[in-house]
């Protein structure tokens, strides 16, 4: 790219982050004293706008950039993490979007600490979502990093360094001060951009094509150098016992691993009512079920059109395919119109990232104030000072997850997201559908049930190919692999689920009915909820 086109790519950038500061700032002028303001946005968006919030959390760095790659690479096996992804969404709207929102005002151990001893409990639940942000914001700032550099005109450690840096001093920013309000239009921002990028390369790509998806596929098989393996099961997958195990592994992760993310539970509570949280997770499917069948053509089109062996050139893990496919659309390297719409989708996508970013800190850091500090502080602390501590803790969970995001730059983002969601599977959702459902669940099955899922899910991927005894490893060097799966979601949930009914029933104490009650009949309907 000449310095001219790159400085117009750079100016589009400038101009999303400026939006985002004004809104941010515009935001911060009204009061953020109270908890509920900070953290929710006083309850006052309608489903619509929750809808497309949601969607512009969910729709991340991992799903732009990642899936599309994934796909671009090993064809069929990369739509694995498109289809998990939206199926999941079904586990939301008919198990956990209207009762979460009845019964919790900020975050996930709200609803498990309504029939519970709260001090246990949400230590646990707080330690755990913070975890999972913190795995999730490492996914968005190596995809900012790849960006970017891709950007500049290279894939230097600097630049890619100085990227995360930068992105992680923008998240704290946009946090600390909009808190829930700012971070909700920003998304909102970010989807209606998104999905507008999306429309117009999936529309370029067919037009290419003339609109014979037969084609597109057979072409992207014959570059692939797979042939028809390409389009059929296996290429990533299949072959021995451990890859099998691994496609089983990542596809429960997916599924399950929505319900218990940390900042989707946030947003139900953005709303007035159960029944507009619902609603909101029915704008949100649609939308996001659109954006995940699109992701599928520009995945197969950037196979066809740029190659899976230019698209591993330029990042070994596929997290640039559609920037470069942008750039071929448009008319090729050194066009005016390659570069244009090269540069509008990295801008997108770098939205994408701000965005999401912003709504996993902000979700993280309630879980540090709300939760962590509401339970450790002295007794008689003011109140208020919980907001504050929040706005610290996004400065201090930015700064892990920069570090983080330097150490794991060259692994693939939507894989990063694959191990986020097998820990969210593995200790949130065990412990809320326990605590939802099971009448004679316990705070000893609770907190059991989060260590139960965390612990193991963590120590596994410590142990994985993710971490040692392979080239592809964060140390390549060393070697204490002991677990062979790279996703640790086929053991960590069902022990997630299993530590929970065995703290339950080992219990010495007595399921308080009264509460049960309580809380049953607030979660149905909506009586007494926040």
């Amino acid at each position: 790219m000449t310095t001219d086109h790159r400085t117009t790519a750079l100016l589009l950038f400038s101009a999303f982050v400026a939006v985002t500061l004004i809104i941010t700032t515009w935001v911060s002028r009204h009061r953020q004293g109270s908890a509920e303001e900070f953290y929710a946005g006083n309850r006052l968006f309608s489903p619509m706008e929750n809808g497309f919030a949601i969607a512009g959390d969910y729709m991340s760095a991992a799903s732009f950039l990642g899936i599309s790659g994934l796909i671009a690479l090993v064809g069929y096996d990369g739509m694995l993490y498109s289809v998990g992804f939206l199926v999941a969404w079904l586990v939301v709207l008919f198990l956990v979007a209207e009762l979460v929102r009845n019964c919790g005002r900020f975050t996930l151990a709200d609803v498990v600490a309504s029939r519970m001893r709260e001090r246990p409990v949400r230590i646990a639940a707080g330690t755990s979502s913070v975890a999972v942000s913190v795995l999730y914001l490492v996914a968005q700032m190596v995809g900012a990093g790849s960006l970017v550099a891709l950007l500049l005109g290279g894939t230097g450690e600097a630049v890619q360094a100085w990227t995360v840096v930068g992105v992680g001093a923008l998240m704290v920013i946009y946090v600390s001060l909009g808190g829930m309000r700012a971070t909700t239009w920003i998304q909102i921002v970010k989807a209606v951009l998104l999905l507008g990028g999306t429309v117009t390369l999936t529309v370029l790509v067919l037009l290419r094509f003339h609109g014979d998806v037969n084609r597109l596929l057979h072409t992207a098989a014959e570059r692939s150098g797979h042939g028809d393996a390409f389009l059929a099961p296996g290429l990533a997958y299949g072959g021995d016992w451990t890859a099998r195990f691994d496609f089983i592994s990542l596809g429960l992760a997916l599924v399950l691993g929505t319900a218990g993310l940390p900042h989707i539970l946030s947003r139900f509570y953005t709303v007035p009512t159960a029944r507009a949280a619902r609603r909101s997770v029915v704008w949100a499917i649609g939308l996001i079920g659109g954006f995940y069948l699109m992701t599928i053509v520009l995945g197969f089109g950037a196979a066809a059109l740029i190659g899976p062996d230019a698209v591993r050139a330029s990042h070994a893990s596929g997290n640039t395919a559609v920037p470069l496919l942008a750039l071929d659309l448009g008319g090729g390297a050194g066009t005016t119109g390659g570069t244009v719409l090269f540069a509008v989708v990295a801008a997108v996508a770098f939205a994408t990232i701000l965005a999401v970013v912003a709504g996993i800190t902000l979700a993280s850091s309630a879980s540090v104030a709300h939760d962590l500090y509401a339970s450790l502080r002295r007794p008689g602390g003011k109140p208020r000072s919980e907001v504050a501590v929040a706005r610290a803790a996004a400065v201090g969970i930015g700064v892990v997850a920069i570090a983080l995001g330097l150490l794991a730059r060259d692994l693939n983002v939507a894989f990063l997201v694959g191990l986020a969601f097998a820990v969210a599977a593995s200790a949130n959702l065990p412990v809320l559908l326990y605590s939802l459902f099971w009448r004679g669940f316990t705070t000893r099955g609770a907190v059991w049930s989060v260590y139960g899922g965390l612990i193991p899910a963590v120590v596994l991927v410590m142990l994985s190919p993710v971490v040692s005894g392979s080239p592809d490893s964060l140390f390549p060097g060393l070697d204490f692999q002991l677990f062979p799966l790279q996703n640790p979601g086929l053991v960590s949930i069902p022990l997630g689920f299993l530590a929970g009914w065995l703290g339950t029933v080992t219990s010495a104490e007595a399921p308080d009915e009264a509460r049960h009650a309580e809380t049953e009949v607030r979660s149905l309907t909506g009586a007494g909820a926040a």
